[in-house]
């Protein structure tokens, strides 16, 4: 077997908004990206690496992320893993779109949401730990304004599933780091994709830099975090919000 000499991502959430964006960052810097997806790849999407380089697995699922992760360790022969970045999540809504609190979150609907947003996280890095080390990789871990303070639109349960995982990127910092493998997180704002909540406008009126942020963005703070320009960066969160934060 022909080594491939191309560095590896492995991205879950990978088909729209950030996700599709840092696909497009990471390719058009000569890696090779493996995405992950509850989806079964597209037939019409235009990306040349097709459904050879694309797992389908719910996060939700332990047993479906454990047989991920050994498809994933397949398709790794002979290639390096260099970065693992956790983006997938989802933010429930309620009958008519409104923002679900702690009082009207089914316990089901939590641990649904932990499971992909949270749980799946160190799955991954646990079953990949051999993988990651060998490659000197960087984990990068897509949290949330909203994990550190109520937003108007993310949903209870989502916001402290983002704050458990700012708490879960520190500690794998710690783990990892004597191996020589960074992990950091970055915490997006209020970034132009298609699943903004109605309203958002409002928001964007009180942010410092008055706009919305771009997928594209939020995918260079990421390709940064998994390249040797953030050689001494561990257990940090990088805030991707215009300013929202201050």
């Amino acid at each position: 077997m022909t080594k491939d000499l191309r560095k590896t991502l492995i991205l879950t959430g990978a088909s729209r908004g950030i996700g599709h964006a840092t696909v497009k960052r990471f390719s058009s810097a000569g890696w090779r990206v493996i995405t992950c997806s509850r989806h079964a790849f597209p037939e019409d999407c235009p990306w040349e690496a097709g459904p050879e380089d694309h797992i389908q697995v719910d996060l939700a699922t332990p047993g479906s992320v454990e047989a991920a992760v050994i498809e994933m360790k397949a398709r790794l022969e002979g290639c390096e893993l260099a970065a693992l970045v956790n983006n997938a999540g989802i933010s429930p809504k309620g009958p008519e779109g409104e923002r679900l609190g702690i009082f009207n979150t089914d316990l089901s609907e939590w641990l649904h949401v932990f499971h992909v947003n949270f749980f799946s996280t160190i799955q991954l890095a646990r079953g990949l730990k051999d993988e990651l080390v060998s490659g000197r990789a960087s984990i990068v871990n897509v949290t949330s304004i909203a994990g550190s303070r109520v937003h108007p639109f993310a949903g209870a349960a989502y916001a402290t599933s983002k704050a458990a995982l700012a708490a879960l990127t520190r500690e794998m910092a710690a783990d990892f780091g004597p191996l020589g493998v960074r992990v950091n997180a970055i915490a997006p704002g209020e970034i132009e994709t298609a699943i903004l909540s109605p309203g958002t406008e409002k928001i964007v009126q009180d942010l410092p830099m008055r706009r919305l942020g771009q997928p594209e963005e939020v995918a260079k703070a990421i390709y940064y975090l998994c390249t040797e320009q953030s050689s001494y960066v561990t257990g940090a969160e990088i805030h991707i919000n215009g300013g929202q934060h201050v």
